[in-house]
């Protein structure tokens, strides 16, 4: 059971006291659980498709699952059109990254290239529709991050065709570290958006 904790976090270059009610704990938690379960199916749906286990199919089923999961969390504060774009949008982002693997395993350059560009296309268009629902989350901030999502997914990628595991293992952990900014970012937006639903 959560109690009602006093913490100050930090959203651009402002910092905002808060009293964490449960209602923002649980949201917290939820989107931190979600960005978890992200990066988790990713790097084991590269892994899959890099090492051309059996288990890409099913594996590859489920991350695509991660965006419906979105979805249903901010369907309730956005409206089912919204969030049907954003799970959209995500789902994209996903496609995208899987196809992009495949590219970099045959070793065609071009298409990678082409791939990367629309992977980057993608985060734009990510960054644009999460700055148009929620005045409080930032085009450029959005674009930043998702970029650097976006090079260190590449870079678990690379590594991991190229055999180099301790490379690929580290590069886990920061990617873990970035999502868990990310999610911060949603939920300090999303409490600054509705504050009247979460006290």
């Amino acid at each position: 059971m959560y109690g009602y904790y006093p913490l100050q976090y930090y959203y651009g270059r402002q910092s905002h006291p808060h009293t964490w009610t449960p209602a923002m704990v649980d949201l917290d938690q939820n989107i931190r659980t979600l960005w978890e379960q992200h990066v988790f199916w990713t790097r084991l749906t590269i892994n899959s498709i890099a090492g051309r286990l059996p288990d890409e199919k099913l594996t590859t089923e489920r991350l695509l699952r991660n965006p419906k999961d979105f979805a249903a969390l901010l369907e309730p504060l956005y409206g089912t059109a919204a969030a049907a774009r954003f799970s959209q949008l995500f789902t994209d982002h996903l496609v995208i990254a899987a196809q992009l693997v495949k590219a970099l395993q045959a070793g065609n350059t071009a298409e990678a290239n082409e791939l990367n560009k629309r992977w980057h296309a993608n985060a734009d268009a990510l960054a644009l529709f999460l700055s148009q629902i929620n005045p409080y989350w930032s085009e450029q901030e959005w674009k930043r991050m998702l970029y650097e999502h976006l090079k260190l997914t590449a870079e678990e990628a690379s590594t991991r065709l190229a055999g180099n595991y301790e490379q690929n293992i580290a590069l886990s952990d920061q990617i873990e570290s970035q999502a868990l900014e990310m999610a911060d970012m949603m939920t300090h937006g999303i409490i600054r958006q509705f504050p009247s639903a979460f006290h």
